[in-house]
């Protein structure tokens, strides 16, 4: 009696590693293209504007702050009054929303005799984002008893004397001040013996202590 043995083979395993490796293949190739993307993506990304410490920002006012009328924490709004250029580049454009603190107001009689205000600038807002500031306070002056003069400490630019109606503020102070007191001055409104006080659309310009870093 003849017996044949039945024959068994086991699948073929090719198809499968070959398709693996392809989707292997595939993956390797998706990763690259993903990594190359992002490269390229910032690669072509611009670098931030850094506007060097020791610029002068020059900010309005958008309302009236003073030595008598205002206190030490209270903040106050404005905008930028000059555009600042880094490189040919507007860094800082005019008309930007900024942020501020009064630190120390004194009326007349509190502080021998004389009145204080100091004001920092905290924030800018640009590109959507409010950017911290650092930069050195603002301190105006001035002595009681009559006296018609008055020093901004930082900038050791003496205060005129201001002619005039400044009561209303507006414009028409603003203007008032740039006459009386120059840029120089920050438009403090001093008169006789009446307390510091800076308008609404009265501008103050912050020097940076520190560079301000702007991304594009």
């Amino acid at each position: 009696m003849l017996v044949v043995p039945g024959c068994t083979s086991k699948p073929s395993t090719t198809g499968a590693t070959d398709a693996s490796s392809a989707t292997d293949s595939q993956a390797t190739a998706g990763k690259d293209a993903k990594e190359s993307k992002e490269s390229k993506k910032a690669e072509t990304k611009p670098e931030p504007l850094v506007v060097p410490a020791g610029t002068s920002v020059t900010i309005s006012l958008g309302s009236a702050i003073g030595s008598k009328m205002s206190q030490a924490g209270q903040t106050f709004s404005g905008s930028v009054a000059k555009g600042v250029l880094v490189g040919g580049t507007a860094a800082i454009p005019k008309g930007a929303a900024v942020s501020g603190t009064v630190t120390d107001a004194k009326p007349l009689g509190k502080f021998a005799g004389g009145a204080v205000l100091q004001v920092r600038l905290d924030s800018i807002t640009l590109n959507g984002a409010e950017l911290p500031v650092q930069a050195a306070e603002k301190t105006f002056t001035i002595k009681g008893k009559g006296k018609r003069t008055g020093v901004m400490a930082g900038g050791g630019a003496v205060v005129g004397g201001i002619v005039g109606a400044l009561a209303g503020g507006g414009k028409g102070a603003a203007i008032g001040m740039a006459a009386g007191g120059g840029a120089g001055a920050g438009g403090a409104a001093l008169t006789g013996n009446k307390d510091i006080v800076l308008p609404a659309e009265s501008t103050v310009s912050f020097v940076l202590s520190q560079p301000l870093e702007i991304q594009r």
